[in-house]
Order: C-alpha cells, then sequence, then structure tokens
C-alpha cells in the first residue's frame, strides 16, 4: 500500500512528477480505494441501455478456444448504421453494475448529456481451452496472455472477422473509424493498442489502462517502432501510475512513461494520467473513466507540434522527410498490376501496367496528362545516360531501350530474367535475377553478360547511391538490403547486409514470453530508389521502409492501401518532391522533404 504523504509533501512530490513528465496529467489522489464519481452512479431521470450476455462463442482464428461476451445497446440506439462502437478486452468486469467501471451506468449518464456519441459497447472475455478444466474466472481463460500480450494482428482480426459481424446482425454500427474505439487493462491495455495499431482503419480511439508494455510477449518494442513508424490517425489514453508492477517482465510505470513519450514525439493525440501511488490494480482507471470517455470522444482536432531539438544533427528523422497534412494521393487506378516506377530528368513519372487490360509502358507529365508510350511491358523502367528508356521484364527474357518519342526498341540481352534493374552513369547495368539468387553485370556496348554478386535471399529492388559509387540491392526473401562498392570496371566487391528490414510479424508463429514476436522470414523487400541526399526508399510487405546513408532506419511510410503491397518508388515532380509508389492496381503519390530540412519546435502545419 502507497503511504498518504503530508500535503507538503504530496505537492514537492507531485512537482517532482510534473517535471519529470512534462506534458503528462497528474492527479493527485494516491489511496487504493475506489471512489465513484457521479457519472458512476445510476440516476432515475437518463434513459437506461440493456446489456445482453451472448453466451459462448467458439473461435476459429484462435481454435480451440471458448468465451463468453456481452453487448450493451443504449436506450437512444437507432438501427441506422449510425451507432458508435466501442470494445472491451477482459469484457465481464466492464459490465458489472458494482465494480470500478460501470460501463453502462457511465455510458448512459454520458450519453444522455451528449458528452459521448450514442454507442454500443462489445464485451469480449479472453479465450480458454476447455480441456483445461474451469478458469479461475471468466477473466482469466487460459488463453488471455497469448491473445492480448503478443503483437501483430491476430486478434484484430479475430474482432473484425468473427465478433463484430456478429454484432452486426442484431445491430447495425458506424464503419467511420473514428467512431470506434477500443479499451482493456493490463495485458488488455496492449492488446487495445495493438487492434487499433494494426487497424487504423477500423479503430481510432484506445483506452489503455496499466498496460503491459513490457517484455511478456515483445510488447516492449513498441516505443521504438512508434518513433520509427509514420503516425497512425489514432488518439490514445493512458493510464499508470507509481505503485504499479516491477518484475522480471519490466517495470510497467516506465513502460508506459516510454510509450507515452513516443507518442508524444511523433506527434500523437495523447494524454497519460499517471499519478503516485495505486497497485497493479483498475481502481483509479476506473475512477476516470468518464474523463477518458470525454477526452477520447471529444471534437476537438488538435494540430501535432512536433519538437525535434533533441535530435542529433545527421539525424535523418521521419520529421525530416514527411509533411504535416501530405499523405497518399491515388494518380491512377484500375490497373491490372502497376510496377516500374520511373522519372525522367524534367521529373515527368513513368510506369508499366504488366497484366489486365491495358498493358504498356505510361508517362503522367508535370500537368497530370496521362500518354501511353508503347504497348511493352516492364517491371523495371530506367533513364539511361543516353537519354533512352531502358526497361526489363523477366517474362520476356530480356532487357531492352527504348527510343522515345518513336518507341524503337533494341534489345541489348536475351535468356536472362531480369526483376530490376538500374543504369549508372558509365553506362553499365546492374539487374536482379530473383531466381537465381544474384545480381547480374550487363555492359550494353559490348553485350556482356556476368555474374556479379550471389548468394542472396531472393533479390528483388536495386538502387544506386547518389553518386553511382554504391549498390543496394533488396532481399525479397530475407531481412536485409546489401551494399556494394561499385568498381569502374564494373566489378562488385565489399558486399556486406547494410540496413535490416523491418518484417510483417508472423501470426502462425509461436509466442513465447519474455522473447521477441516471432517475424516472418521474408521482408517482401521489393523496388528501391534514393534521394539527393543519400536516403534508400524499400518498399516492402510493411510499407515504404527509409534508411539514412550509413543505414540506419529512418522510419517506415504506411502502405497506401492496406490490404495491397507497394512493389516499386521513385521521386517525380519539378524538385523530386513527390514520392510515388506502385500499389497493385493503383499508383499513388505524396508531397515529402525529399532535400529540405524540418524546422526543430515548430508547430506542424494542418
Amino acid at each position: 500500500m502507497y503511504a498518504i504523504p503530508s500535503h507538503r509533501g504530496l505537492c514537492a512530490r507531485l512537482r517532482f512528477v510534473g517535471l519529470l513528465l512534462g506534458s503528462v496529467a497528474v492527479n493527485a489522489n494516491a489511496a487504493d480505494t475506489f471512489k465513484p464519481t457521479p457519472d458512476h452512479e445510476v440516476r432515475a431521470n437518463v434513459p437506461h441501455g440493456t446489456v445482453t450476455e451472448m453466451g459462448v462463442w467458439k473461435s476459429t482464428i484462435f481454435p480451440g478456444t471458448v468465451r463468453n461476451w456481452a453487448i450493451y445497446v443504449p436506450a437512444q440506439y437507432k438501427p441506422d448504421g449510425s451507432a458508435a462502437l466501442m470494445v472491451f478486452q477482459d469484457g465481464q468486469k466492464y459490465y458489472d453494475a458494482k465494480g470500478t467501471w460501470r460501463v453502462p451506468t457511465v455510458f448512459d449518464n454520458l450519453i444522455a448529456r451528449g458528452e459521448m456519441p450514442v454507442t454500443v459497447a462489445v464485451f469480449v472475455n479472453p479465450g480458454h481451452d476447455p480441456s483445461k478444466g474451469q478458469p479461475k474466472n471468466p477473466t482469466s481463460g487460459s488463453n488471455r496472455g497469448h491473445e492480448y500480450d503478443s503483437l501483430g494482428d491476430a486478434y484484430a482480426r479475430f474482432l473484425l472477422e468473427e465478433i463484430l459481424p456478429a454484432v452486426e446482425k442484431q445491430y447495425p454500427l458506424s464503419h467511420d473509424p473514428e467512431r470506434r474505439a477500443i479499451a482493456g487493462s493490463s495485458s488488455g491495455g496492449i492488446a487495445a493498442f495493438t487492434v487499433a495499431w494494426e487497424r487504423p482503419d477500423q479503430f481510432r480511439k484506445v483506452l489503455s489502462t496499466i498496460g503491459s508494455f513490457v517484455n511478456l510477449a515483445g510488447g516492449d518494442a513498441y516505443p521504438a517502432l512508434i518513433r520509427k513508424t509514420e503516425r497512425k490517425p489514432i488518439r490514445v489514453f493512458q493510464q499508470d501510475s507509481t505503485g504499479d508492477l516491477d518484475n522480471d517482465f519490466g517495470h510497467w510505470p516506465t513502460a508506459n512513461q516510454k510509450m507515452h513519450a513516443a507518442l508524444k514525439y511523433i506527434g500523437y493525440d495523447a494524454r497519460f494520467d499517471f499519478v503516485p501511488g495505486y497497485g497493479h490494480n483498475p481502481i483509479y482507471g476506473g475512477m476516470v473513466f468518464p474523463d477518458a470517455l470525454r477526452w477520447l470522444w471529444r471534437k476537438e482536432k488538435p494540430v501535432p507540434f512536433i519538437v525535434t531539438k533533441g535530435d542529433l544533427g545527421g539525424d535523418m528523422t521521419l520529421h525530416r522527410l514527411l509533411i504535416e497534412g501530405e499523405g497518399w494521393q491515388p494518380v491512377a487506378e484500375g490497373l491490372g498490376f502497376a510496377d516500374g516506377a520511373c522519372a525522367d530528368a524534367a521529373g515527368n513519372f513513368y510506369f508499366s501496367n504488366i497484366r489486365g487490360e491495358g498493358i504498356g509502358i505510361f508517362r503522367i507529365a508535370l500537368d497530370g496528362t496521362k500518354t501511353k508510350l508503347t504497348d511493352e511491358a516492364a517491371s523495371g523502367l530506367k533513364f539511361g545516360p543516353d537519354g533512352r528508356l531502358y526497361a526489363c521484364l523477366g517474362a520476356k527474357k530480356r532487357i531492352f531501350a527504348i527510343t522515345l518519342p518513336s518507341a524503337t526498341i533494341e534489345v541489348l540481352a536475351e535468356n536472362v530474367q531480369p526483376n530490376d534493374f538500374v543504369i549508372t552513369d558509365r553506362g553499365h547495368i546492374y539487374f536482379t535475377e530473383t531466381g537465381k539468387k544474384q545480381v547480374t553485370f550487363l555492359d550494353p556496348k559490348t553485350k556482356e553478360v556476368r555474374a556479379a554478386a550471389s548468394g542472396l535471399a531472393a533479390p528483388n529492388g536495386i538502387t544506386l547511391s547518389p553518386d553511382h559509387g554504391t549498390l543496394a540491392v533488396s532481399e525479397a526473401g530475407g531481412q536485409f538490403v546489401w551494399a556494394y562498392r561499385i568498381n569502374p570496371d564494373g566489378a562488385l566487391d565489399a558486399g556486406a547486409p547494410y540496413m535490416t528490414l523491418r518484417r510483417p510479424i508472423d501470426p502462425k508463429g509461436v509466442f513465447r514470453r519474455t522473447e521477441p514476436p516471432p517475424y516472418k522470414a521474408a521482408s517482401g523487400g521489393d523496388g528501391m530508389t534514393t534521394d539527393t541526399i543519400g536516403r534508400y526508399y524499400v518498399t516492402s510487405a510493411v510499407g515504404v521502409q527509409v534508411f539514412d546513408p550509413t543505414g540506419r532506419m529512418c522510419g517506415v511510410l504506411d502502405k497506401p492501401q492496406a490490404d495491397k503491397g507497394v512493389t516499386s518508388c521513385v521521386l517525380a515532380g519539378p524538385q523530386r518532391e513527390y514520392l510515388y509508389v506502385t500499389s497493385f492496381d493503383k499508383i499513388f503519390r505524396r508531397k515529402v522533404q525529399a532535400t529540405g530540412i524540418h524546422i526543430a519546435g515548430t508547430p506542424a502545419k494542418p
């Protein structure tokens, strides 16, 4: 039990905690005793919603598990698809009329006063394997740790593919992610964050109390991931206390402070209520629950304030690349499969549609005019020092050059299996042969073809440093981008795994406590490009990964289509200010600071 200090001692301690936490909200109440607020009390003059227990759910995503669940429907609910949604992990404790949360009562009161929207609540207990006997209580199922602590999208899929479709058979809900919230405590708190992190297209409000962002199944990785990932459009309310757990898995108060600091650094709309006292329990979280709901559901849309004064001079963070308010915008749609992103000296954008109808190579001019240049298809496109457009296509086993505007073709190499390629200022071509696990050299003048590097895990994307002295190659089947020194005669040496790609979490892998999450072996490394200050851009299974010239990760940009990958990328536009990506049936672009520097300490533009 935390001893209550004197008034003077408590004020001094709170001033210290305030200095330590900066923007963190601090509350003075330190006694581990639940004190219900007026919002926790049933009011006769307020319309009351109903809670229906839905019985046992047998999961297919978590096979062999069963769980109980329930639904709260407010009195004001209308079946027109306008109702908001909030999902609670460890659901049964949240609708206990005598507990610390009392969700139905709090919802009734806040909805009646218009302090939150008309919201359906879904209470889901963790899964349990019936062969292991009865759990001690409905929220201590044997599968709880796996479902809640594990990173990845498995639990999000369980909610989105199993539970919520069953809810909507009876109660249609809004599909606006801004009207969808998710909550949990302890391991349920990290589970709530993980769902929104993985699926911000579905959930954008998170309530996490005494969240277990510690080394239970790799959850302590989140602060670093947040700082190196493009900000997602989610709002996060955290709560923790100085008396929370400290054991071999981690120190909960520090873990939550690190989470909040990371969220604030990258510009999230985040609030952290951190207080002295209180152990690993829902007491304080329950007391601030009504305020947390008001904050989460508030209509204000704050402008992120980005402060980078702590960055080192050489750090190329996402703040120095991304521009506030500039996201992915569609450029072309309805394609079979787009690839071969390329730009000419003026900044016009080129690509190839290699499948379906309308196969060919196209140019999108600076004014947006789209022109078909040839019926040929290409998986890789580059302009050479002679001004011709070079292309490759593994399906036709050739590399060729196109003279524009006549579209005259010269075949440079045949019986090869090129995936992508680059051409140096000397006119030398290097191309990836994914099946052969090698990079191959081609001299267009002599037609000499020879192996230049081998032993890579499905080499795919390839690019050059700005001075054309370094060749970089991404592995589709591995986790590295390899770098090689280019010699004047075209030979490569000094090959090394220079950049480490972030890989997707393997939902079929084994999640073990105190170990990192299981990652897929393949990063899906694909198309690459560089900018004038030496950053490398790599399309991959998790998005566009950006590295500085020394091989350190700058960060990851989200995929423009959550359900589709990105295959190639290039900087185009008059000042190379737009990053273009091909994404299967669509092409997108976004404005970036490819050569500019963000001014530290200035508010981001809305």
